[in-house]
């Protein structure tokens, strides 16, 4: 923040940049399981969401790694759209609950650790288990970590708060956070929203933001 109203925004370049506000649109990052083949594939033949996904893969042997209930989630819900979808539940157990709604739905289940996906001329073949074998798979769904880019909005100061699925910078319906001047929106402040609604928010706040640089 500059001794002036308003910022001054250094780039990686060293170029410096003055503003009267801020809108901050930088997104969050996937910290990715720790499996041999998930970095290679990921957003080709591994993927993360059954809206996104879902129907992309309706051709195809779907697995789903297990790392807790949201695995069992995902398995089931993709049955709408691929016919064979096998669970992976690795260290997680069902409950008797969750193990009638897979069998329910026609959902497989393999337990036993998963070592690796196996990769075959750049196209992802099987999952690998601990004991040696090798269940065919030609897509699967996995449950990265989602982190904000948010650091340059904690420096700044923003109120943080506590969301469903982590602590995130608080902002209102219009994109404002808790520091004058300083709005953001998309998924640096919303894990959960899709492009559509990333790029909606980001309009919201631009409006919002010009009224107060015209009006204010």
């Amino acid at each position: 923040m500059s001794a002036k109203p308003g910022f001054e925004v250094t780039l990686e370049s060293g170029a410096v940049l003055a503003a009267r506000k801020l809108l901050v649109t930088t997104g969050m990052r996937d910290e990715l399981p720790d499996l041999p083949g998930v970095a290679e594939l990921w957003g080709d033949q591994v993927h993360f969401c059954p809206y996104c996904h879902g129907y992309e893969v309706h051709d195809d042997q779907v697995g789903v790694v297990a790392d807790g209930p949201m695995g069992v989630l995902k398995a089931v819900m993709l049955r709408a759209w691929a016919p064979d979808v096998v669970l992976f539940t690795g260290g997680y157990e069902p409950t008797d609950d969750e193990t009638g709604k897979l069998a329910a739905h026609g959902v497989g289940v393999e337990q036993g650790k998963v070592t690796r996906l196996v990769v075959t001329d750049g196209r992802l073949t099987g999952v690998e288990l601990a004991d040696g074998r090798v269940v065919a798979r030609s897509a699967v769904f996995v449950n990265p970590t989602f982190v904000p880019k948010d650091t340059l909005l904690t420096a700044l100061g923003c109120e943080m708060v506590d969301g469903p699925m982590l602590r995130t910078v608080r902002v209102d319906a219009a994109g404002r956070t808790s520091v004058p001047g300083v709005w953001a929106a998309g998924n640096a402040v919303d894990p959960t929203a899709q492009l559509i609604s990333s790029a909606g928010a980001g309009a919201t706040a631009a409006v919002q933001l010009n009224h107060d640089l015209i009006f204010a």
